[in-house]
Formats: C-alpha cells, structure tokens, sequence
C-alpha cells in the first residue's frame, strides 16, 4: 500500500468522530464509574447489605402509616373551642389575607368541630372520640399539632410529603433509607409498601420510588390477598430444576452484558431475580398470619385471609421482625370534601384499632425502641365548611403527625395551633424539618445523605430541613 495511503488509513483512526464513537463505551464506563463514586458515598453494596449510618441510630426500622387524602386534624387531634363558638360566621378577613384554597371560596362559613374530644394519659393530651384505641397508647406516641406543607393537591403534596419535591423523579424516603442503610433482610426486599382504602395514592408508584437511585432501592408493592407480588409462584409445568436451569442461563447472560456495559442497572436485575427466588421460600410464610395468635389477630382487627388495613400493620410487623428496613402503609381514604362525619366515623373504624395495635405490639416485643412509626397525610383540612354542612377543603398551614418509638420522647404533645386551627403558631415543623428528624433518628446527617447527580449533589430534605430538637429525649 502507498505511503499516502497508509497515513489515510492511519488518520482515519485517529479522528475525533472515531475515538468518541468506537470508545464512547468506554469512556461512559469510566465516567459512570467515577459518578457513582462519588454519588455512592453512603449507599449499601450492591447486594443491599447493611451499612453504618453517620453516627449512632436510635431508630434501625422505620413503618410509615400514610393516611392519604389528609385526615381533618380539627376532628381528630386539635380542638378548637373557638371554631365551634363561631360556627357558621364568616373568618376573619385579616386571617384570609395571601391565603389560596384548593376548591372553594376562602369567604366560607367556619365550621366547628363534628366530634367531642376527652384528655388522655398523663399529660392530658386531647384526642377525639373517634380514636379511643390510640387513647389507650397515647403515653407512647408524640403527637406534633403544628406540620405545615407546601402544596394543596393531593398528588404533589404526596410526593412533597415522601420525595422532598412535588414534582416526578425524585426518590422517595423509603428508597433514601436503604440506599443509606441497605437491609438486613436476606429474603425479603428492604422496602415493602402496601396499599388500602378505596384506592391506590395520588403520587402513584413514585410515593415508594427510587428516583434517580439504583432501581434495587425502590419499594417493592406487596398485595394482602394471594401472592404478595405478581408471578412470584412458578407457573405450571415448571419445576424448581427447570427454573434454576433458566436462572442460572439467565444469569449468566446478565453478568456478561455487565461486563460489557458496566450499566449498574444490570447488577439491579441480577439483584431482583436472586431477591425473587429467595422469596418464593420466605414470603408464603410471611403472609400467613394464621400462625399468630388469637388474641394478636384480635389485638389488631385482623383476618387472615381477608385483606384490610388492620392486616397490612399485622404484616409490618412481620416484615419488621424479619429485617426488613422500611415498611410504607397507605390508607388513601381521606380526602372528606363532603360527607366528612360518615366518612371519619368509618375510617377510623378501620385504621385506630390497628394503628394503636402496632404500636402496643411492637412495644411489648421490644422492638419499639429502635423501630420508628409514623402517622399523617399530606396536609390537613380548613376550618372553613365545604359541602353543605359536613366537609372541608385541602388546607396546607396546619396539620397533626404523630410518631413513636425510635427515640421519639414518649407522650410528647408538641406546638399549637391558632384559635381556629388556620395557621401553625409554635413550634412550625415543616415537611423538610420532619424528613431531616427521621434521618437523624436513623443516625444520618440529612445534609450529607446524598447523591450526585448531573453535577449537584441532591438530597431527601434539598436544601432545607432541620432536626425538631423536642422530639429528641
């Protein structure tokens, strides 16, 4: 070959366009790599094992009782004498002032509370009558009158409630524990959720998501009634050999497509298929709550066989018991624009006998030192009326949680309300402030729980949040 020739050739292999597009694998492997380092400071190892936190937790397990549709926390947990004093005048206009309401006209009629409250346990706490199961616990919860959000739909202040953000894409609580903490549970996944009430959250699939974390940290969505996921048993005419046979080949196809592409999502579904055939052994025997007791199943109002909420909390427990890290209950029955006294009466006929089960449960098994519960929705409801007489509006400036266990002071009621219940007046703890108090109790700065991504380092709590002090012993 000519001279000339051979220094064409040679240049064609030299030009920019070649390099980027014969080593653009390659170059995207390396660069993938060097992200994930530093995106992967407190992430588990690939196979969810668990890691050490920040500093020591006083929290290891957390179960999040999410009562979507956001329960009114003037009916349930913050009376207001004066509310029911100036039932069916007009607000005050200064009170109004900036304010936007979801649906109605903000110029409403007040609309005093719908139920009598008594003091319980020995701080006196209120509560209304309609949770008299969480009355009998209530030395063991805190109670936090003053939450405020951002958002006053439901879907966006799901997701503000559980991703830190209102829009898609980021990951959810859940999916930040064990992608901080990994799982100690060998056979089931480290995040399970489960779902009740008339429907599914209006955040979706994303309200128990992993964002832009690896895939392997999302939730897993388990059902109350036959398999807990879909296909887990194997279909007919396939035995356990024949499956090993195709997991193994399956495997083997994965594991050298990584090798080849480095993509980590790779090592995610080699993770799910593993995770899989380990829980065909293990979650058969999780979901059999015939094995408990008759006093535990009456305990918690639970049927064996028959879903409902008070068997998903019966569940948690289970899956807590087993290692697994973080157990999401939603109940999206709440959201009482109407119809708001039938509506309470029966939803907490399905939700206060459990609720209060669990945390009694876990106490006398000694977990509810280190397992952290959580109860609340996504924002509260206005002490304006809507629907005739009987319901209430979405309402952002003050709403009730309630957590126990974990290292949460016990029998704690914390910050108030105005006299109508509008605004929160002391101790305001905002969505970002809680996120950052669960972290901590799980031993992590939420400042530094965080994972890089297109150049900034993102985190559950953004670039707020701080730790309530007053829930800390």
């Amino acid at each position: 070959m000519p001279l000339s020739d051979l220094l064409a050739e040679h240049h064609r292999y030299l030009t920019r366009r070649w390099f980027f597009r014969d080593c653009g694998v390659g170059l995207g492997t390396i660069a993938l790599n060097t992200m994930l380092a530093e995106g992967r400071e407190n992430a588990p190892a690939a196979d969810g094992a668990a890691k050490s936190p920040h500093f020591a937790p006083t929290a290891k397990r957390v179960i999040y009782l999410f009562m979507g549709g956001a329960p009114s926390h003037l009916e349930l947990f913050d009376y207001k004498p004066q509310l029911a004093k100036f039932n069916g005048t007009l607000p005050p206009p200064e009170l109004l002032k900036g304010y936007r309401a979801a649906f109605i006209d903000p110029n409403s009629k007040l609309l005093g509370p719908k139920f009598k409250f008594n003091k319980v346990g020995k701080n006196g706490a209120e509560l209304s009558v309609l949770l008299p199961h969480l009355a009998g616990v209530v030395d063991d919860i805190a109670i936090v009158k003053s939450m405020v959000t951002d958002a006053f739909n439901h879907a966006p202040a799901q997701l503000f409630a559980l991703t830190g953000s209102q829009q898609f894409g980021r990951p959810s609580v859940g999916a930040w524990v064990t992608y901080g903490l990994g799982s100690e549970s060998k056979n089931l996944p480290g995040f399970v959720a489960f779902s009740s009430g008339s429907k599914g959250p209006s955040g979706g699939n994303s309200c128990w998501g992993s964002g832009f974390l690896p895939t392997a940290h999302a939730g897993t969505l388990f059902r109350t009634a036959g398999d807990p996921v879909l296909f887990l048993g194997n279909p007919a005419g396939v035995d356990a050999a024949m499956q090993k046979d195709s997991l193994d080949a399956i495997k083997a196809l994965n594991e050298k497509r990584l090798g080849v592409v480095g993509d980590p999502e790779i090592s995610a579904r080699i993770s799910a298929y593993e995770m899989a055939g380990r829980m065909q052994a293990s979650a058969p025997e999780l979901m059999d709550l015939s094995k408990e007791t008759k006093e535990t199943l009456a305990m918690y109002g639970a049927e064996p066989g028959k879903p409902s909420f008070a068997n998903n909390c019966l569940l948690a427990r289970r899956l807590v018991e087993r290692g697994v890290r973080f157990v999401q209950l939603f109940h999206e029955a709440w959201d009482h624009h109407g119809g708001l006294v039938g509506g309470l009466k029966t939803e907490c006929g399905k939700t206060d006998r459990a609720c209060a089960a669990l945390v009694k449960d876990l106490k006398q098994r000694g977990l509810l030192k280190d397992t952290l519960v959580i109860w609340g929705g996504e924002f509260g409801r206005t002490p304006m009326v809507q629907g005739g007489d009987d319901g209430r509006d979405h309402h952002p400036n003050c709403y009730t949680v309630w957590m126990a266990g974990g290292g949460v002071k016990p029998g704690l009621v914390m910050g108030e309300s105005d006299e109508l219940g509008f605004n929160a007046t002391e101790d305001k703890v905002h969505v970002h402030d809680l996120n950052a108090t669960i972290l901590h109790l799980l031993g992590f700065d939420h400042e530094k729980l965080t994972f890089r991504l297109q150049g900034r380092d993102f985190r559950l709590t953004d670039v707020h949040g701080h730790v309530v002090r007053k829930l800390l012993p």
